[in-house]
């Protein structure tokens, strides 16, 4: 080592000698042919800085300024497969767009023969609890409703009790969990509690400064469960008709996605909402028949009000910057 060592040295010395020959060369120059020579030569520091890949990407990101909190943004072309991601990687609390997921999971056992539609279960209705005092929120059980009247409550009008009546069902939030990487593959999503506990246990983190990586999920994570359910490559025909057809007839969040879209743009989509936190993920078709995933995160920003007016804008501009795409369009699945 110490004779490498050595040659290194000689070398750097016959490199920096034959430099320096003419009378001008300077000390900086020896000094930077010896360090390159050695090794020793400081390196650039690493750029952290997030990569943006478009004028389109960089234009949402300019509305996404973190500057009074996170913001997670993804979204895919379904038909020319290009994708726009801003802290895409990152979890975010997924508060109610989960419902997506769980109504996904019901149906796959529809079409697997071992759920049904019509099947009754009882609306899971919270009883008052302190948070923190048990590990699950106490329910009871309410109004018996089809399974097809439940999965329409939560996703059209974000019930939270008839969401409980699904998880009940399936055997619990872990189910759900576990479907999702199963069947989807997919990774940077998690479901742990049922709503009536993470309602009543809300407020302990706050997603601004903190990541909680339960019942949470990156907007990559969303876009690609979005995509492939809207493409028809975890459920049947009918189920998949079935739960996009439920989610255009969403009623909560009208000023978040469909706020600034053109009338003649159709909207299927599932908002979400805890502390501090603001969500909306759902298909936008446009009138020519193109459509694109989207999810959309946002935490703090002072007010539910200025958080769901960032979603709207960063969504419109989303739609603006495909609808300006020249790229050929070919209905593929990718």
């Amino acid at each position: 080592m110490k004779t490498r060592l050595i040659h290194r040295i000689a070398a750097g010395l016959a490199l920096a000698t034959a430099i320096i020959a003419p009378a001008q060369a300077s000390d900086q120059t020896f000094e930077a042919a010896f360090d390159t020579a050695l090794g020793t030569d400081l390196r650039a520091p690493h750029d952290y800085s997030p990569k943006l890949r478009s004028a389109l990407e960089s234009r949402i990101a300019q509305i996404a300024n973190g500057d009074q909190g996170r913001i997670g943004v993804a979204a895919i072309d379904l038909s020319t497969g290009r994708e726009l991601s801003v802290l895409g990687d990152q979890r975010f609390p997924m508060a109610s767009t989960s419902k997506i997921a769980i109504a996904a999971t019901y149906l796959d056992g529809v079409d697997k023969g071992k759920l049904s539609l019509s099947s009754e279960y009882p609306l899971m209705v919270p009883v008052s609890s302190k948070p923190f005092s048990s590990k699950i929120a106490p329910v009871k059980k309410g109004q018996y409703l089809s399974a097809r009247e439940l999965i329409t409550l939560m996703l059209t009008r974000s019930s939270n009790s008839a969401t409980d009546a699904i998880l009940a069902a399936l055997g619990g939030p872990s189910v759900v969990d576990e479907w999702v990487h199963r069947q989807t593959k997919i990774t940077n999503f998690t479901l742990t509690r049922d709503i009536a506990t993470l309602v009543r246990d809300d407020g302990e983190i706050d997603p601004v400064s903190h990541i909680d990586t339960r019942d949470s999920a990156s907007p990559k994570a969303m876009v690609r469960l979005l995509k492939g359910l809207y493409q028809g490559d975890w459920l049947s025909e009918q189920s998949r008709s079935f739960l996009i057809s439920t989610m255009e007839k969403c009623r909560t969040g009208t000023r978040r996605i469909r706020a600034q879209m053109p009338s003649t743009v159709t909207v299927a989509h599932k908002t979400g909402s805890l502390h501090n936190t603001s969500s909306d993920i759902g298909i936008v078709t446009t009138p020519d028949g193109r459509s694109f995933a989207v999810a959309i995160y946002v935490t703090g920003q002072g007010t539910r009000a200025n958080r769901e007016a960032k979603i709207a804008t960063i969504a419109r501009a989303i739609y603006d910057g495909y609808s300006d795409s020249k790229t050929h369009w070919v209905d593929a699945k990718y």
